[in-house]
């Protein structure tokens, strides 16, 4: 189930009338009141009696859902709030009843704040069915006692109503409330750019993998600028405006990515990602070391990197269910390094096709992230988790049986660090990281057993490795 708050407007009686009218193409059948503000009196009394020409009077409802806006100080212009709560499609096989939908609306309005009890003057409202799945609620927002609810955030509230709900019920689709941790969804500008010129994803999302294949692969600023330039990628540093030698941020872009004018556009860090700042990005590496020279890469040599890479994902999956509730920081730090791992052992297994276990490093890259971008100070751990990152992306291509073999059990290990993730994301309330760690771990154990999984995420829509500029047509979405 899902709540869906549409445009705020000024006209209780239009509004009224599309819901008891016959709808766009015949679709409203049966309109009725299923509840209704506490106070308002018997749902028979205030159903729109049908007139001798068969139509609705309104003018009775419109008048008394208006009243309080009219005898209200400083209304607002747009009074009129308007949602649907819909049922998912395999919810809409249940017979669900006008109490029920009544029961649920009630529950939700009050934990939004619109439903209150007669003793609280606050605003008035109804809810409407016209249909088996779902319901139409109409608010006025000034309370009889004359002030304006602004209704402040009414969409993430709303959806986290609804979530409560829907759990109460036992219903299949729940929606949890978002959770700030998915990347922006591209520009319409910049997907319709990228399908005229042919190209499967948009530049900013390109450009955030070859991004997050450098940071993985380095240990210092400089290590992750020239693996950017040795992906192909243009680097442009901002440097300080008081010290030259300081570099305070940088931008990337494609090479084939320009304007009209034949300039490449460039992204700043931020504009990728939010934890792809410079500043995070160095808080993210710990501090600074020097490099260590270059390991001979040979078969051998990748086996044993790859068995050490086991060894520390499993100290690092141990880490975080001991640290999930007493140090949170401690085991954010190592879920990130991991992402960091899994993205250097996806381009170690697969190069630059993008197979299942590219999708399932961008799945358990979602379920890593902190809120709002945040980026924790490095550990000893993390420290360790993303040394073996580093020396994964150097050892190059699998090659042979032998490395191909323990490339596959540290995938297992790695699996089972996101099954630790999961119940990390679980315990915290992070439902979308939390179903994003359960995909990311049995794609994981797909590919570790020789298997081609679809990895999806149902939640949220995140970047994925399949094209996001193809054809199609857009479907009107019914009200």
């Amino acid at each position: 189930m899902i709540t869906r708050v549409h445009r705020r407007g000024s006209r209780v009686g239009g509004l009224l009338r599309y819901l008891w009218g016959p709808g766009k193409a015949e679709e409203h059948t049966s309109p009725r009141l299923v509840a209704a503000w506490d106070g308002a009196g018997p749902l028979t009394d205030l159903e729109p009696k049908v007139t001798a020409s068969g139509k609705r009077d309104l003018r009775a409802l419109t008048a008394l859902l208006e009243q309080p806006v009219r005898a209200g100080d400083r209304p607002p212009t747009k009074f009129v709030w308007h949602a649907s709560m819909r049922l998912a499609p395999e919810d809409r096989h249940r017979t669900i009843s006008d109490s029920t939908w009544a029961n649920m609306a009630v529950q939700m309005l009050t934990e939004v704040g619109i439903a209150t009890t007669a003793t609280d003057p606050g605003l008035r409202w109804i809810a409407m069915r016209h249909a088996d799945d779902h319901v139409h609620i109409v608010a006025t927002l000034v309370r009889e006692d004359g002030r304006t609810n602004w209704m402040r955030n009414d969409y993430p509230r709303c959806v986290k109503a609804t979530y409560n709900v829907a759990r109460r019920y036992n219903l299949h689709r729940r929606v949890p409330p978002a959770d700030r941790t998915a990347h922006r969804r591209p520009h319409p500008v910049e997907v319709s750019k990228a399908r005229r010129t042919g190209r499967a994803h948009t530049p900013r999302d390109e450009l955030r993998r070859r991004v997050r294949r450098a940071v993985a692969a380095a240990s210092s600023e400089e290590e992750f600028f020239a693996g950017l330039r040795e992906a192909g990628v243009l680097v442009r540093l901002r440097r300080s405006s008081t010290d030259a030698k300081m570099i305070t941020g940088y931008a990337v872009a494609l090479p084939g990515a320009r304007t009209a004018s034949g300039q490449p556009v460039y992204f700043g860090g931020g504009r990728l990602a939010p934890d792809m700042t410079l500043p995070k990005l160095r808080l993210r590496w710990g501090i600074p070391r020097p490099p260590p020279t270059a390991p001979k890469a040979g078969r051998h040599e990748r086996v044993e990197a790859m068995r050490q890479a086991a060894k520390v994902a499993t100290a690092a999956a141990d880490d975080i269910r001991r640290a999930a509730g007493t140090e949170p920081g401690r085991a954010q730090a190592s879920a990130v390094a991991a992402a960091d791992l899994l993205t250097s052992l996806a381009y170690a297994m697969e190069g630059d096709r993008r197979g299942p276990l590219h999708r399932a490093a961008e799945v358990f890259d979602r379920a890593a992230r902190d809120l709002y971008g945040r980026v924790r100070r490095s550990t000893s751990r993390s420290q360790e988790m993303r040394a073996m990152s580093r020396l994964v992306a150097l050892m190059g291509r699998i090659s042979g049986d032998d490395d191909a073999i323990a490339s596959l059990a540290l995938v297992m290990d790695l699996a089972r660090l996101a099954d630790a993730l999961e119940q990390l994301r679980t315990a915290q309330q992070r439902l979308h990281q939390a179903e994003a760690a359960r995909v990311a771990a049995h794609a994981l154990r797909a590919v570790a057993g020789g298997r081609q999984p679809a990895v999806t995420l149902p939640l949220t829509v995140t970047p994925t490795s399949e094209p996001i500029v193809g054809g199609g047509r857009r479907t009107a979405r019914g009200r």
